[in-house]
């Protein structure tokens, strides 16, 4: 598709996606954001009334994607309920081991922002990272196991966990490594199904 066939409002939350997960929200400017998508400042603020809304729109068009590689992950996985939950963990090690991969973008968002927890974007990394919980949840419910709700949240701190770390020594092994821990609680959470 020509440049010119993709509606502005598409080409300018492109642009922003780039730039913002490749340098961060707070270095990247308006003008650089309009230069990548090839638009005027002005046009930009026709579509976005301020960079705040700009990054709420970027944090959104993130949300399906990274969801639907959660999913896609636990789907083409085989095996009990423990091996799927660390298959989704392989996957993850699999894209960090990228090397455009900068982590999760919803968390370095959130640690640009942690001071603006009423921040629109703010509010759409809660929102996804409530996303994941719920399906974890849900998954877990429908295996029978007790407090699926606490065990949603445990695996959702090993994830973000892992990413914390990786960022830090540049080493995917760590997400597999909280992927075998996530597998050791989930077993032992559908071994207290029959307690």
């Amino acid at each position: 598709m020509a440049i010119s066939e993709i509606p502005t409002r598409d080409r300018i939350v492109s642009a922003a996606a780039r730039l913002f997960y490749d340098e961060g929200i707070r270095r990247v400017s308006v003008d650089a954001v309009a230069e990548e998508a090839g638009v005027t400042k002005r046009t930009l603020y026709y579509h976005f009334a301020s960079k705040d809304d700009l990054v709420a729109a970027y944090l959104a068009g993130r949300d399906q994607p990274s969801f639907s590689k959660f999913q896609h992950w636990y789907r083409e996985s085989e095996g009990p309920l423990p091996e799927r939950i660390k298959a989704v963990f392989a996957g993850l090690a699999r894209s960090a081991r990228h090397p455009k991969w900068k982590g999760c973008g919803f968390l370095r968002t959130s640690a640009e922002l942690a001071n603006m927890p009423g921040h629109p974007a703010m509010k759409i990394g809660a929102a996804h990272k409530r996303r994941l919980e719920d399906w974890l949840a849900d998954l877990f419910e429908a295996e029978g196991v007790q407090q699926p709700r606490t065990l949603a949240r445990q695996v959702v701190l090993l994830i973000d966990g892992a990413f914390a770390v990786v960022l830090l020594n540049r080493d995917p092994g760590y997400i597999e490594t909280a992927g075998a821990a996530a597998a050791t609680l989930v077993a032992a959470a559908m071994d207290g199904r029959s307690a």
